[in-house]
């Protein structure tokens, strides 16, 4: 009788085993739309929406790490114009994501890392940290929020 007890508690224990699966507490995996970015340089704050006039999209995968940058005017708008791109491979280490840009349409910043701490809520990334590139002047905090796309929008 006790053996028939010590073989239902193990065949519990690895049922239970089998049913649990590992899960990135952070699922930051998939395509992202930034609404706003805020950069705090020097004393100033600067807030861009990016819901209107211009779009930004972010693409995560297991590895890497895309964006996407550009007006809405199709750069017809000499004042509103703009293009920006780059990605790399980036690491999530509990809620410190940090990219490594290899490829960036501003040569400048290519080959540096950039930390950042994530959270997610619901289908909104919220991701904070210090831009700083050694030999030029930038050195900020950068703020952004992004809703996750889901698929065909």
């Amino acid at each position: 009788m006790k053996s028939i007890a010590v073989i239902s508690t193990i065949i519990i224990l690895l049922f239970s085993a089998s049913c649990t699966t590992k899960q990135d507490p952070l699922a930051i995996t998939g395509t992202w739309r930034l609404l706003t970015g805020t950069l705090i340089e020097k004393g100033d704050t600067t807030v861009t929406d990016y819901t209107t006039n211009k779009q930004f999209i972010k693409i995560i995968n297991d590895s890497h790490f895309a964006f996407m940058s550009h007006d809405l005017n199709k750069g017809k708008d000499s004042a509103t114009a703009s293009f920006s791109a780059g990605g790399g491979k980036y690491s999530l280490k509990d809620s410190t994501y940090t990219e490594h840009l290899e490829y960036c349409n501003a040569r400048d910043w290519e080959n540096n890392d950039f930390s950042f701490t994530v959270s997610i809520h619901n289908d909104t990334l919220i991701q904070q940290g210090v831009e700083k590139i050694e030999g030029t002047n930038i050195n900020r905090l950068n703020i952004e929020k992004y809703v996750r796309l889901r698929q065909g929008k």
